[in-house]
């Protein structure tokens, strides 16, 4: 995959054009798996959400979206949420620094600064983890919070799909993870339960939280098929096996969250589908 365009501070916004006034409300979940079909998006596990705006009173879609899936670099929202309520509790401060150890070392997508014996701060970690999807800077913080800690932060959450149990490998083969208990969880319904959390400023850090999706240096999937003036706050995760993309949307005068999985491989394809499926429902969200 490949870094996408993005505007100040990274938040993907496009310039605005006229609406064509369809609404969520007219949309069914039969409805949504139609539009994922249309798309030829495989094992969609699909969550839209309006949590304000002219659209009518808030309105969940949800299609598949418990289904077991590998969450892939989405699991990295939680664990920054663990980050952040960290910090507000005074455990630890964004301006802690922690080495980079030779064990936490792996393959990214985009260069990164994290080489072995590197003093990084903690913002500086969370930064990268969300926006460039780093998986260096991951697995430090997984070592800085601890996979049990993140886990019960998270499921105090509500987040019961979700748990951090071993660290992320940016290619085969995994890197050596003797504490790892099994696979990371985060179903595509939970991560839009935590992005509703952050975008309704409910949950420690949250403003910490957006910016760093607001930055998101990945917009090759839904972004392409947003409209002129949408701005979509967001992480993606990619796998050989799977592909996905969620955020909190800004859509016209509605804030939605959005959150699509898939199992799809990583690939410029499944790419142009997660662009597809963006056209199709975008009228859905005026």
């Amino acid at each position: 995959m490949k870094a996408g365009t993005c505007t100040l501070q990274g938040y993907h916004s496009i310039p605005r054009k006229a609406s064509t006034h369809l609404h969520l409300n007219s949309l069914t979940v039969g409805g949504l798996a139609q539009l994922a079909a249309q798309a030829s998006l495989t094992s969609p596990s699909i969550v839209v959400r309006r949590l304000s705006g002219s659209g009518g009173p808030a309105k969940e879609l949800a299609l598949n979206a418990q289904a077991a899936m590998a969450p892939a670099s989405m699991m990295k929202v939680p664990l920054a949420a663990a980050v952040t309520k960290l910090w507000l509790d005074g455990i630890v401060h964004a301006e802690d620094r922690v080495t980079v150890s030779a064990a936490n070392l792996t393959v990214n997508d985009a260069a990164s600064p994290l080489a072995e014996g590197y003093s990084a701060r903690l913002d500086e970690l969370l930064h990268l983890m969300i926006a460039r999807s780093d998986n260096v800077a991951t697995n430090v913080l997984i070592d800085v919070v601890g996979r049990s800690r993140a886990t019960a932060f998270a499921q105090s959450w509500g987040l019961k799909a979700t748990a951090i149990r071993r660290k992320v490998s940016g290619s085969l083969p995994l890197i050596a993870d003797p504490q790892a208990t099994g696979r990371n969880a985060h179903s595509a319904g939970d991560a839009a339960a935590l992005f509703a959390l952050i975008a309704q400023n409910r949950i420690a850090g949250s403003d910490r939280l957006f910016a760093a999706l607001a930055a998101q240096e990945w917009n090759e999937k839904l972004s392409p098929g947003l409209r002129k003036g949408d701005r979509f706050a967001h992480k993606t995760g990619d796998t050989d096996e799977v592909s996905h993309d969620g955020g909190i949307l800004d859509a016209g005068d509605s804030r939605f969250v959005l959150v699509v999985y898939t199992a799809l491989p990583s690939s410029d394809e499944a790419n142009a589908r997660f662009a597809r499926f963006m056209r199709l429902l975008r009228p859905h969200l005026d």
